[in-house]
């Protein structure tokens, strides 16, 4: 397949007049920091805690890879409820489960930056800017990343396009009629929701589901942000954070989520041209491929349709891998280097 520069692909699609929409996988963080947000330094960082539990799972499944541990494990209960074993053996294997998802939790929280002014602010500005090209067309920014990056850049450079659906909601409406200061609720999801054109897809740290509401942490004066998730998680508090293993289970957590639920479906209504970055459609990702191609049939006029995607690769094995799963995809499909986006500044 020819492989594309980021600017042919921009120039293209803006010289057709294309609703462009992003969506990002953990190459976009790792292109950031690949020593902090790498499958292998999210291991080495649970090796470093001397869990017994999880060094055992990790050495006989022999991987690296969260999700192909959990996936191990998700089998693993299915053939002990096939073979009618004991109960207490199946909690053994439901609690480790639990464990490494927590283990991944935390992972993620504490090798994540310190806060949002530890991104230098070049890099800052030259990811805003790529990431206005998708909302300045109209489209939607979509990722499958936990961390808190793509939100604190959105934040610090002030992208005014960007609305990810929360807001305040007024509380005492009476009594501020009669004069008395406003009381707002804390950022829900809700108030924006119709204008939303930022998803996470699996979830991110600073979303929390209690109950009534799905909320979102922020920094403000008496603390960071990643200080208030901390908080949180000390208080038994988790956010919404899809780990399952293969597709099928990660759909099973996202439909039962009505945050994660209207995200995808907004995935589903894709318009125009779908640009990934940083996303692999490894094995684990169906799910995401049957979206793309419900959405290419998503309209019955081709401009409420997803038309192409342009997918991202970063060396030959990328193109080998995404050349092998072609025949999976039901709409055009087009590779570019991912290198020459340089999300990140050059």
């Amino acid at each position: 397949m020819d492989i594309m520069s980021f600017d042919e692909v921009v120039t293209y699609l803006q010289k057709k007049r294309r609703i462009m929409s992003l969506l990002m996988g953990n190459g976009f963080s790792m292109a950031y920091d690949k020593e902090i947000f790498s499958y292998n330094a999210l291991y080495d960082f649970l090796q470093s805690q001397d869990d017994e539990l999880l060094t055992k799972l990790f050495g006989a499944i022999k991987t690296k890879n969260f999700e192909l541990v959990m996936q191990q494990l998700d089998t693993t209960i299915a053939l002990l409820d096939a073979f009618g074993a004991e109960e207490s053996v199946k909690q053994q294997i439901l609690a480790a489960s639990e464990k490494l998802k927590q283990g991944l939790l935390k992972s993620v929280k504490e090798l994540h930056p310190e806060h949002v002014f530890k991104i230098p602010d070049a890099k800052s500005v030259a990811c805003a800017n790529f990431l206005r090209l998708f909302l300045d067309s109209g489209g939607q920014i979509f990722t499958t990343n936990y961390d808190l990056l793509l939100y604190w850049v959105l934040m610090r450079q002030g992208t005014a396009q960007h609305i990810d659906g929360f807001g305040r909601e007024l509380e005492n409406p009476l009594e501020v009629q009669k004069g008395e200061d406003e009381q707002l609720s804390d950022l829900i999801w809700g108030p924006n929701q119709a204008k939303q054109n930022i998803h996470y897809l699996h979830g991110a740290l600073h979303l929390f589901d209690v109950g009534s509401e799905i909320i979102k942490e922020q920094y403000d004066w008496t603390g960071y942000l990643l200080e208030h998730i901390t908080a949180r998680l000390d208080n038994g508090s988790y956010p919404i954070f899809v780990t399952a293993g293969n597709g099928e289970e990660k759909m099973e957590h996202i439909r039962h989520n009505r945050y994660l639920s209207y995200c995808y479906d907004r995935l589903l209504g894709t318009v125009g041209s779908l640009v990934t970055f940083g996303f692999n459609f490894g094995p684990y990702d169906e799910h995401i491929i049957e979206s793309i191609n419900k959405a290419a049939k998503h309209g019955a006029k081709a401009v409420d349709k997803l038309r192409s995607v342009y997918i991202g690769i970063y060396s030959d094995a990328d193109v080998k891998h995404i050349e092998s799963i072609l025949p999976k995809f039901e709409v055009k499909v087009q590779l570019f280097d991912a290198k020459t986006a340089n999300v990140w500044g050059a």
